[in-house]
């Protein structure tokens, strides 16, 4: 009898333990479901980093010019056009920055000299406001256009897919008939010749405009620069698309 009892003590103790095995074991097999969902619906650090990937660098619009891009003689840089064409873009939201390598007194062999060293940067869009210096000063224009030619040969060397946009300027009518006729001709030239966009004179209807221009009768007001960011936007915005 006592032995039949051992027994029946044993069995029911064996039996518990098996209960508790059953229940450990399904335990632990949710607990890994639980983890598994958890995972399933946490984003991954790859993730985020992909998605950091996928934005777009700014595509990047450089003047380099003389006075007149640099913006002599104004308060604030900032209104000088290529600030004021800046603000066009970022109000249109478009991913443009502009690049102001405006430099006053530049003539085209100072452009030729430094461009090397402005082209250690990517440029998408390149507008060249040079030549007006040479005039002035009664440069060769023969001179002239070969310095001109130099700087769209180095910026298609470094970047064939960079667009240039050659800006077209003239002189007032006391240097000469002749030279003042064919110094016009230069910019039209290197634009057909080079299949670059052209804006025909980036003074328009603020050259020679004294309400329009400061003191000197050259560098334009901030009223002036404005006018000239519209000539330029003509241009520029067909370029962008």
């Amino acid at each position: 009898m006592q032995t039949l009892l051992n027994r029946g003590i044993s069995n029911q103790r064996n039996l518990l333990n098996f209960c508790y095995f059953i229940v450990a074991i399904s335990l632990i097999c949710c607990g890994k479901e639980s983890k598994a969902d958890a995972n399933q619906n946490t984003p991954t650090a790859t993730t985020s980093e992909n998605d950091s990937d996928t934005i777009t660098p700014k595509k990047t619009i450089l003047f380099f010019g003389d006075s007149i891009t640099a913006g002599y003689g104004l308060d604030d840089t900032n209104d000088a056009f290529p600030g004021l064409i800046q603000t066009k873009i970022d109000s249109l939201g478009l991913d443009y920055e502009i690049i102001n390598s405006g430099l006053s007194g530049e003539t085209s062999a100072g452009g030729k000299s430094r461009i090397d060293w402005i082209l250690n940067q990517e440029i998408d869009i390149f507008v060249l406001e040079l030549g007006a210096n040479d005039g002035l000063r009664g440069v060769p224009l023969s001179e002239t256009r070969l310095n001109l030619q130099a700087i769209i040969d180095a910026v298609n060397a470094k970047s064939p897919d960079t667009q240039i946009i050659i800006a077209g300027m003239q002189l007032p009518p006391n240097m000469g008939q002749e030279y003042t006729t064919e110094f016009k001709s230069i910019f039209s030239d290197l634009a057909a010749e080079n299949d670059l966009a052209f804006i025909p004179f980036i003074l328009k209807d603020v050259g020679g405009i004294a309400a329009l221009n400061q003191s000197d009768g050259i560098h334009p007001t901030a009223e002036g620069h404005r006018i000239v960011a519209n000539n330029v936007w003509e241009i520029l915005s067909v370029v962008m698309d």
